[in-house]
């Protein structure tokens, strides 16, 4: 009689796991999607955030705090002395120190983790499978936590794990874990939406960097 009970329960089991994994699925989705809708109805969006690396044994800590502002698909990104702007069609990356800024070509497929598919999920459909793993209070945000897994596993990136603030249906951070062991935390703070910002604040200003040298790399 215990063994059928057993037997019972584990037929039980492998028939629902299937079926949560497609709720999981379904609710990390319905999730996902309405943060895409969010930021796609603005016409801007500012943020602060930090960014902590740690390596896979602890041998490595650094911590740096930036900026990013996206409209559409143009974005602004400023953290440690380094600023990369996008106007959709061509990337500048400008290193403070260096006096250099390198030129490339904009190819949306390389850009695997720009603030753009940060910011806008749904960019993340054809490259990864995910699932929702249920609430989690960060700084004082109640937030949904969705994982991510790569279709491709020959991709670096191990999974990623990203915080929607249930308040204001925007990112409020996330996790990625790279296969060799390096672990990047992102949190974001003092979202502003809907700011101000012309299309040239998401292009390389020449006159006003005078001295800088030019890397043209298209």
């Amino acid at each position: 009689m215990k063994k059928l009970f057993t037997a019972g329960m584990l037929a039980v089991v492998c028939a629902a796991t299937p079926a949560l994994a497609q709720t999981d699925a379904a609710k990390a989705k319905t999730i996902l999607d309405a943060v895409s809708k969010k930021v796609g109805g603005l016409k801007t969006m500012k943020a602060d955030f930090t960014l902590k690396l740690t390596g896979g044994k602890g041998s490595v800590n650094d911590s740096r705090k930036g900026s990013v502002a996206l409209k559409g698909q143009k974005y602004y990104v400023s953290i440690g002395g380094q600023e990369i702007m996008c106007d959709n069609a061509t990337v500048w990356t400008y290193n403070k120190e260096a006096k250099e800024v390198q030129v490339s070509k904009y190819n949306p497929a390389e850009q695997s983790l720009s603030p753009a598919k940060l910011f806008t999920p749904s960019y993340f459909d054809k490259e990864y499978t995910y699932s929702y793993k249920g609430a989690r209070t960060v700084a004082g945000k109640s937030c949904d936590v969705i994982e991510l897994t790569p279709k491709d596993k020959s991709k670096q990136i191990a999974k990623i794990e990203l915080l929607v603030d249930k308040a204001n249906t925007l990112i409020a951070g996330g996790t990625y874990w790279e296969k060799n062991g390096n672990q990047y935390a992102i949190s974001v703070s003092d979202i502003k939406q809907n700011a101000d910002l012309p299309d040239t604040y998401f292009a390389w200003n020449a006159k006003a960097h005078p001295g800088v040298e030019v890397v043209d790399l298209r």
